[in-house]
This record gives C-alpha cells, sequence and structure tokens, in this order.
C-alpha cells in the first residue's frame, strides 16, 4: 500500500482512546461478509474491524490463489489424503483428544502424521467412531517444519503482526498454526493467547463458531471464578453453580465456509466446532491496535499469580522474581520479554522510518519489507501506541523491583529515540 493510499485515510490514524477497544455488543448478532478483494483495502478493515475490535468474515475468493486451496483438497470438497502424506507423512503432529477433559482442556499427544491420516480414514470409515475417540490435530506449526511449501499467503489485512515478527526475531517459537480434524471434532470455550486477534482459514470443510465479546466471558463464570469448559453444557442454567449466566447474552454464531476467513477481535473468547472434515490455518497476532489489552493481560495474569502465593511473600527473598517465573511458565512471557518484544517491534519501525527499505530486505517476505507496505504513517502509529504502553511499563510498580540492568537499551532511552523518531517522521 503506497503513502498515498495511507494520506487519504490520515484520520482513522488519529491516536484513539483505550476506550474504542472495549467490550461491544454486536447489534443482532451480525457479522459483516466481506465478499469482494479489489474493494476492500487495508485502510477498511483497519477503520472498521481492527481498531473497533469487531469480527468479520472473508469470502472464499480472498484464499482462492493459495497453494493449499489447490492441492490439499479433492475435487469434490475433502482433505487429500494422499497429497498431504506425500508432502508431509514423516512429521510429527500434536494431536488432542477431543472426548477427554484435562484442566480445561483437552489432553494432547504427539503422534506421526502417517498414523493419524490413517486412523481419521478409519474414524471416516466406521462412521465417526473409534475406541481412540475424536482425535484432533491443533496447533502444528507447519509453515515453520516446511517453510519452502506453496501452502497460503498471509493476508495484507493480518500483516502488522508483532507477535510473529518478534518470535521469528528470536527464532523460539511461532503463531502459525495448521489445525485437521474430523466432522465432530472441537475446541473448547477459550480466549486467544495474550488476548490476541486470530484469523483462521479453511482449507476445506466447515465450522460453527460461537464468539461472546470482551466482558460478557464473566456472566458465563462459576461461584469459584472459573470459565466452563464447554459453553453449550446445560449445566451453566443451573444458577447455584453458574449465578451470572442468565445476564449473559446470546453467543455470536458463524458458519464459515470452505475458503472462508473468520476475524476474531481481540479478547473475545469463542467456541469451536467441525462440522465437517475440515482443514484450517490459523494465526495469533498482535499489533499497536490490541498492544494494550495484550499488557492488561499480562497484568491481570501477574495479580493472579500474585494472589495465589500471597502467604509465601515473607519467607521468599526474591518472591516478586518468582512470580514472574510463574507468570512466564503460565503464558509464555514475564514482563522483561514483554519489554525486549516492544523492543524489537520499535527498532524495526524506527529502522525503515530513518534508514528506509534497502534492496535486500524490500525483495523478501521479511518485518522491514512488510512495514514499508503499509507505509510511514503506519509505522508512526505503531510507535506511538509502543510509546503509551512502554511508558506504562516503565512506570509498572512489578517491573522497576525487577533487576533492568540487562535490559539494552534501558527503557529511559528506548522512549526517548521513539519519540524523536515520531517527532522526525512527522516533520
Amino acid at each position: 500500500m503506497d503513502r498515498a493510499t495511507f494520506a487519504c485515510s490520515t484520520a482513522f490514524y488519529r491516536d484513539y482512546n483505550s476506550s474504542s477497544q472495549g467490550a461491544f455488543c454486536l447489534p443482532g448478532g451480525h457479522v459483516d461478509f466481506i465478499e469482494k478483494v479489489e474493494s476492500f483495502t487495508y485502510s477498511d478493515f483497519f477503520r472498521d474491524y481492527l481498531i473497533p475490535n469487531h469480527p468479520c468474515i472473508f469470502s472464499a475468493k480472498f484464499t482462492e490463489d493459495w497453494g493449499s486451496r489447490r492441492n490439499w483438497v479433492t475435487w469434490d470438497g475433502k482433505p487429500n489424503f494422499d497429497h498431504l502424506l506425500q508432502k508431509f507423512g514423516e512429521a510429527v503432529v500434536p494431536v488432542a483428544n477431543c472426548g477427554v477433559k484435562e484442566y480445561n482442556s483437552n489432553p494432547k499427544e504427539q503422534l506421526p502424521f502417517k498414523e493419524y491420516i490413517k486412523y481419521w480414514k478409519e474414524y471416516i470409515k466406521n462412521g465417526y467412531r473409534s475406541s481412540r475417540g475424536c482425535l484432533y490435530l491443533k496447533d502444528w506449526h507447519l509453515s515453520r517444519a516446511f517453510p519452502d511449501q506453496d501452502v497460503y499467503t498471509t493476508p495484507v489485512y493480518f500483516s502488522s503482526d508483532w507477535l510473529n515478527e518478534y518470535w521469528d526475531a528470536i527464532a523460539v517459537d511461532d503463531y502459525r498454526f495448521v489445525y485437521m480434524g474430523p466432522k465432530g471434532s472441537w475446541t473448547p470455550f477459550h480466549a486467544d493467547v495474550f488476548r490476541s486477534y486470530s484469523w483462521s482459514a479453511n482449507i476445506c470443510g466447515r465450522k460453527k463458531w460461537l464468539l461472546y465479546p470482551a466482558g460478557q466471558e464473566e456472566y458465563l463464570k462459576d461461584r469459584h471464578g472459573n470459565l466452563p469448559f464447554d459453553v453449550t453444557s446445560p449445566n451453566l442454567k443451573d444458577r447455584s453453580v453458574y449465578p451470572r449466566y442468565n445476564q449473559s447474552q446470546p453467543p455470536v454464531e458463524i458458519v464459515q465456509e470452505a475458503g472462508e476467513i473468520v476475524f476474531i477481535p481481540s479478547g473475545w473468547h469463542h467456541q469451536v466446532y467441525n462440522l465437517e472434515d475440515t482443514i484450517s490455518i490459523n494465526h495469533n497476532w498482535v499489533n499497536g491496535c490490541n498492544v494494550a489489552i495484550m499488557w492488561c493481560f499480562l497484568q491481570d495474569e501477574l495479580a493472579a499469580v500474585q494472589r495465589e502465593i500471597n502467604e509465601w511473600k515473607d519467607p521468599i527473598d526474591d518472591w516478586h522474581l518468582q512470580c514472574q517465573l510463574i507468570m512466564k511458565s503460565c503464558t509464555g512471557i514475564d514482563y522483561k520479554e514483554f519489554y525486549n518484544f516492544l523492543k524489537v517491534i520499535a527498532e524495526n519501525r524506527i529502522s525503515v522510518l530513518e534508514k528506509g527499505l534497502d534492496d535486500e530486505a524490500s525483495a523478501k517476505n521479511t518485518p522491514k519489507a512488510a512495514i514499508s507496505t503499509l507505509g510511514m504513517l503506519h509505522a508512526v502509529f505503531d510507535l506511538k501506541r509502543t510509546v503509551k504502553v512502554l511508558t506504562s511499563l516503565s512506570a509498572n510498580e512489578d517491573f522497576k523491583k525487577l533487576d533492568l540492568t540487562s535490559l539494552s537499551p534501558p527503557p529511559e532511552v528506548l522512549l526517548h529515540h521513539l519519540k524523536a523518531a515520531i517527532d522526525t517522521a512527522l516533520l
């Protein structure tokens, strides 16, 4: 997207208040359907869905040129098991048992991909029954394991993806997944990691989504404050167990067809069913529009840990550090890594603003190329949002109690650099 395109939409890059991302009630449960690729711009998506935190559905036209849509699906719309075995037969994949509840989720095991496909074929042949239960291949990092495969191209609407930009930079993890499962496989009620956005594209098959706007989950908690495993369970109507259930709104329901992409807003809890044998591509992502929600989530998580082990506060000298360690083991990140996350995102944008894009970076699918594609105004917007969250993090008492000498540059230096880069870019 060139600078001229963004210049005509400068208004929606104004500095929105965080309150614009609060709980949202869709009138009548309506979810917009985006039909045409050529008439829907990134600016439209940013203004109408990212900033207000609204869900939407993209038509199958947005994925029709993907390699997976061509090669992973048979002529009658079923998973192409032979092709998948040829490409990925020797891989080892994570598989969940949908019929077993373990700590409010389904237990997982690692299986050879070829064994899973054999199971899936037999499951279909036996009328979708098996003594092994209903097994669902979930959270497979296929793109990381097979980077040269022609599977899909991330749509431009989801290209401002700080989570994967950061974890790619440190070469530790990613939040790009493939899901494959038979009719009847499902995912229990949850909100996505760090309260991130997510997008999910059906390569084949159909899904049913039950969505609750952020904040509605409070009415679904039991008297102990726990969320339900299955939001469709009749037990939720027992007011002695779920005292506030009658105050909840009905879920927003989406039936997602083959080829379509569903955009799930930040912090929205959801439950998902495969209505047919289904394969999907899924990303979790954070950017300047919802990084403040991620920061609030981390503060809530740390507070929960502190409450849980408060009785050990006096005997433990490094109690605050132990709380950070526990939080990281549960969520995957602590406050110091969150600082490094913000630093990497900021420095990538500062580099593009100050130095431009070199030929090598522009020729590859790199974070800097994506930043350049979205334009200077978007980079400035990202930096402004980073300044707000970094300022809050730097002032946070739990952050200040940590040993910050290992952080380079120090927070105050990074903040100064950020503000200077913004001022220079806006001259």
